[in-house]
C-alpha cells in the first residue's frame, strides 16, 4: 500500500503538492510584513538583507520540522503533545498560540480600516476634511464591522475550508509576488549595494541599546529588528505547518514533498520581504515610511499617476491575504490543544475563529479611537508575538527529537544546532520585548 502511495506521489506534478507553506507564508506576510519591511528599507537601506535571509532559514527549519512531525508522527503536534504530556500541556500551547494570532490579527484589521481610507470610502458619507475625526473613526469602526460579519458569515458558509483557502492563496501570492517584483525591476537597483546588504553587518544608525525611558516617553532603538524577527521568524506559524500536513492528508509517502513545500513557502515569504525591503531601500532611504501615501510611492515607477489608489488596493489584497487563515490558525489550534475537534471544517475550529476575529476587530477599534499612530500599532503588535515564540520552538524541538515519533527521521546535529540557535533567538527576543512591555507599565 505504501509502495502505490509513493508512486501515485511520485506522479502529482510538484506544484499540485504545493499548500500548506504557501499558507503558511501567507499568514506570515500580511500587512506588518510590508510595513515593517518597508520601514527597515526606508531606515536602513540593504544593510539588513542578510537578517532577512538568517531568519528564513530559521524558519525554514522550523517548519520543515513541524512538517515532518506532522507526516511522520500521524497527528497534529498538539496532538502528540497531549499523548505524551497530558492536555494541559498541550492546551497551553493551544491558548498561547491562538493569543499570538489575536495580536496579528488586531493588526490586519488596522490595515484593512487604512485600505478604506486611502480609497477613499469615507467620501460615501461626505467630504473628509469637513468631518471631524470622531466621525471619521465611526465610519473606519463601520467598514470593520460589516467586512467582519462577510468574514464570519463566509467562513460558516464553506463546506471545505482548506480546499477553498489553499486555491485563493496561489492565486493572490502569484499576484503580490509578480506586482513587487516587476517594480523593483524597473527601479532597478544597485547590484552591489544589495550583494553588500547580504554580509553581516550592524548599520551605523542602529544602536545596539536596551529599550529606555527620555523625555519623548519609551524609546526602544530596535522595535523594527524585533518586529522584523517576529514576522519573518513566527515559529508559532511554522508549528502549524504540522495541522496544515494534516489537513492536506499526506502520509509517509509524501514526506520529502513536504520538505519541499516547506521550503517553497519559506522562500515566497523571504523573497517578497527582500523585495520590498530593496525597493523601500532604493526609493525611500532617508524617510519615514509612517503612512500610507509614503508607502505608495514604492509602485511609483510601475503605476505612474494610479500609485496611491492602486497601493491602497495592494494594501486591501495584503491585509486579505492573511485575514482570515490568521484567525483560522488560532481557531483551529485552540480547538486542538484543547480536544476538539481540529479539522479547520470543523464546528469548535470555526467557533473559535470567530472569537480571534472578534478580538483582532476590538482591540483595532480601540486604536482607532485613540491618539495612537496606526503604524506604530501595528509594529508593536507584531513585536508583541514573538513573546509566545519560545515555547512553540521548545515544543517543535522537542517533538522532532523523539524516536517514538520520528523514528530513524529524527533531527540531524545540523538541524538541531540551526533549531538551537533559533530558540535562543526567539529566547533573548521574547525576553527584550517582555522589558520593553514592563518599562511601558510601570
Amino acid at each position: 500500500m505504501e509502495q502505490a502511495d509513493a508512486v501515485v506521489a511520485a506522479k502529482t506534478p510538484w506544484w499540485r503538492s504545493i499548500g500548506p507553506a504557501l499558507i503558511t507564508a501567507c499568514v506570515v506576510f500580511g500587512p506588518g510584513s510590508l510595513l515593517i519591511s518597508s520601514n527597515v528599507g526606508a531606515r536602513y537601506g540593504y544593510e539588513l538583507l542578510w537578517l532577512l535571509v538568517v531568519t528564513g532559514v530559521l524558519m525554514g527549519t522550523f517548519m520543515t520540522m513541524a512538517a515532518r512531525v506532522g507526516v511522520l508522527g500521524g497527528a497534529t503536534p498538539c496532538t502528540l503533545i497531549a499523548r505524551r504530556l497530558g492536555r494541559p500541556i498541550a492546551a497551553v500551547i493551544g491558548i498561547n498560540l491562538c493569543l499570538i494570532c489575536a495580536a496579528f490579527q488586531f493588526s490586519n484589521n488596522l490595515a484593512v480600516a487604512a485600505a478604506f481610507d486611502s480609497l477613499g470610502v469615507k467620501r460615501l458619507f461626505g467630504d473628509p476634511a469637513q468631518m471631524n475625526a470622531q466621525t471619521q473613526n465611526l465610519i473606519s469602526t463601520g467598514f470593520l464591522l460589516a467586512f467582519n460579519a462577510l468574514i464570519i458569515g463566509s467562513i460558516f458558509a464553506l463546506r471545505q475550508v482548506y480546499a477553498g483557502l489553499e486555491r485563493i492563496m496561489k492565486i493572490m501570492v502569484a499576484v503580490i509576488l509578480t506586482c513587487f517584483l516587476i517594480n523593483l525591476l524597473v527601479i532597478r537597483p544597485g547590484i552591489g549595494g544589495i550583494l553588500a546588504g547580504l554580509i553581516p553587518g550592524i548599520p551605523d544608525n542602529l544602536p545596539l541599546d536596551l529599550p529606555k525611558r527620555s523625555a519623548a516617553g519609551i524609546v526602544d532603538p530596535m522595535v523594527l529588528v524585533a518586529s522584523l524577527l517576529g514576522t519573518t521568524f513566527s515559529v508559532a506559524a511554522a508549528l502549524f505547518q504540522g495541522n496544515l500536513v494534516r489537513e492536506k492528508g499526506w502520509t509517509i509517502a509524501d514526506y520529502n514533498r513536504g520538505i519541499g513545500d516547506s521550503i517553497t513557502g519559506v522562500a515566497v515569504l523571504t523573497g517578497i520581504s527582500a523585495i520590498i525591503m530593496i525597493t523601500s531601500g532604493a526609493m525611500l532611504r532617508g524617510k519615514e515610511a509612517n503612512d500610507i501615501s509614503v508607502l505608495a510611492t514604492q509602485l511609483g515607477p510601475l503605476l505612474g499617476p494610479a500609485k496611491r489608489i492602486l497601493f491602497s488596493i495592494g494594501l486591501f489584497a495584503v491585509a486579505m491575504n492573511p485575514f482570515v487563515i490568521n484567525a483560522m490558525i488560532g481557531g483551529t489550534i485552540l480547538a486542538d490543544g484543547l480536544g476538539k475537534p481540529a479539522r479547520m471544517s470543523d464546528l469548535w475550529s470555526r467557533r473559535f475563529t470567530v472569537v480571534v476575529l472578534l478580538v483582532g476587530m476590538a482591540v483595532a477599534m480601540i486604536v482607532l479611537h485613540t491618539s495612537v499612530k496606526k503604524v506604530d500599532a501595528i509594529i508593536f503588535g507584531q513585536a508583541l508575538t514573538v513573546i509566545g515564540n519560545p515555547l512553540m520552538a521548545a515544543a517543535i524541538l522537542w517533538l522532532a527529537n523523539r524516536k517514538d515519533i520520528m523514528g530513524n527521521k529524527r533531527n540531524t546535529l545540523l538541524v538541531n544546532v540551526l533549531g538551537g540557535i533559533g530558540f535562543l533567538v526567539v529566547l533573548l527576543t521574547a525576553l527584550r520585548v517582555l522589558y520593553l512591555l514592563v518599562l511601558r507599565l510601570t
